[in-house]
């Protein structure tokens, strides 16, 4: 393998309650808060079609995460076998790419607001996508 390297732009950003790592549940459905997906205005034609009910992928960038750890605990579990990173959602990765699987609540222009969604404040968003499995309810 070469070492390639790749340019990603970030569409927008999460507005989200979470300000540190310590108050960020390790899944949506782990009690997580709804959050504002804001796109940037360039983007407005890519999210004129997302309607409230709708079930999304959100694909993010975890810019605080660490990108050495190869082996971790599951869930931070310490009494749990260590893992590798590949085998778990775990943030901390050699690419920190976040998948969060929510439904929209509010359209409001470049405002998205979702349930459940796990991030912090401030995280970059690569993309959305549509859910297509309609018998995957959360």
């Amino acid at each position: 393998m070469t070492d390639q390297h790749f340019d990603v732009v970030p569409v927008g950003s999460v507005e989200s309650p979470l300000a540190d790592l310590s108050q960020a549940p390790n899944q949506g459905d782990a009690g997580a808060p709804p959050a504002w997906l804001v796109f940037e205005s360039r983007f407005a034609d890519a999210v004129r079609d997302l309607h409230v009910g709708d079930r999304v992928i959100v694909v993010t960038w975890l810019h605080r995460a660490r990108r050495d750890v190869l082996r971790t605990y599951p869930g931070d579990d310490p009494s749990g076998p260590v893992l590798g990173v590949f085998s778990l959602r775990a943030p901390d990765r050699p690419n920190p790419i976040g998948l969060h699987r929510v439904r929209i609540l509010t359209v409001d222009g470049l405002r998205i607001l979702v349930d459940a969604l796990e991030v912090l404040n401030g995280t970059p968003i690569l993309d959305v996508k549509p859910v297509l499995d309609p018998k995957a309810e959360r």
